[in-house]
């Protein structure tokens, strides 16, 4: 059975973005060769890429433009969308899926194979947390004070207890811990 995996980057103050859409300047204090080989490493490892439209617009417009194995491989991957307002998804190898979601992400689970990766999609993961889909949680922590911004898990999401997985320090000052349900 595949698993469903969250991958984002945090603050320490928890934030996944600043004040509006796409305010990730704070990503760069923790980016080197340590993460470049982790998400080389996931990549490789991924059936499926997912994200809410948010998300995707913005990966669509990046790496699109970008050169490189990630680039490379982000751009052959397939990826699956979940919009109910998008009327078309055309980045390489990407499904549009207008409803039911968890439902959608159970039968994938369920055939098998390499692991569906979510990346960013705050809205999405907040249903995914709801639905109890995720089988990992891959949380990098920024050595950064946000202040404000749009926390990762909203306040009042269900509770749930995690197992730690490992820890893995960053030359950056960051870390990267995982979690598995």
């Amino acid at each position: 059975m595949r698993k469903l995996i969250m991958w984002n980057i945090i603050s320490l103050d928890g934030y996944f973005e600043g004040n509006h859409s796409w305010d990730l300047p704070f990503h760069l204090t923790v980016w080197g060769p340590e993460l470049e080989k982790l998400s080389i490493e996931q990549l490789h490892s991924a059936d499926y890429l997912i994200f809410g439209r948010v998300t995707y617009e913005g990966m669509a417009a990046h790496w699109t433009k970008e050169e490189g194995e990630i680039a490379d491989l982000m751009n052959a991957i397939p990826k699956i969308v979940f919009s109910k307002t998008l009327n078309s998804a055309n980045w390489h190898n990407t499904t549009l899926i207008k409803d039911n979601a968890p439902a959608e992400i159970r039968k994938l689970k369920e055939q098998g194979g390499k692991d569906l990766y979510v990346f960013g999609s705050a809205n999405l993961s907040e249903t995914f947390i709801d639905n109890n889909l995720f089988d990992e949680y891959r949380i990098g922590i920024a050595p950064v004070i946000l202040g404000s911004g749009r926390p990762l898990f909203r306040h009042g999401i269900g509770s749930k207890n995690l197992s730690l997985v490992s820890v893995q320090q960053l030359l950056t000052g960051g870390v990267v811990l995982k979690y598995s349900i």
